[in-house]
């Protein structure tokens, strides 16, 4: 039995694109949590919000980081 090549799930051309759109959007996730801790007072924040705003703008950025160096050649 021959072995299939391994293909990536995402075509290649789509790699800019997605790059700038998960960048982008980790980046104004990013923004928003920032801007939440320098506006809410200690006693008004909740944890749940932080913790989720925090870990969907981790995902992005990692993702959009990933499709970035993917996009540029450096394959990971």
């Amino acid at each position: 039995m021959a072995a299939k090549p391994i293909t990536s799930p995402v075509p290649v051309s789509w790699y800019p694109t997605l790059s700038v759109f998960m960048l982008a959007i980790g980046l104004v996730l990013t923004a928003s949590f920032f801007i939440y801790e320098t506006t809410s007072s200690r006693k008004s924040r909740s944890l749940a919000k932080e913790l989720t705003t925090a870990a969907v703008a981790s995902f992005f950025l990692g993702f959009g980081s990933l499709f970035l160096l993917l996009a540029s050649g450096v394959f990971v």
